[in-house]
């Protein structure tokens, strides 16, 4: 389920520089991944994305799959 500034890969994600993407756990002890898009490869916002996740400063190309959310600049303060 999402809130307010968050859309679900299901309902067609789009990203922008500086939204949060969401990664959640899909087994029992997964944690969380929470990194911030740093480049899009498609203009109008479409999978894939060049993340910096939050937890180790890593980058890296990611495809979202259904577990993945983007949560807004805006939004995520």
């Amino acid at each position: 389920m999402t809130g307010p500034g968050q859309r679900s890969y299901r309902e067609g994600m789009n990203a922008k520089l500086g939204d949060r993407l969401i990664l959640e756990g899909t087994h029992v002890g997964d944690r969380r991944r929470v990194g911030i898009v740093i480049e899009l490869r498609h203009q109008d916002g479409t999978p894939p994305y060049v993340v910096r996740w939050l937890d180790d400063g890593h980058e890296a190309l990611v495809f979202p799959g259904s577990d993945a959310r983007i949560e807004t600049a805006h939004s995520a303060v």
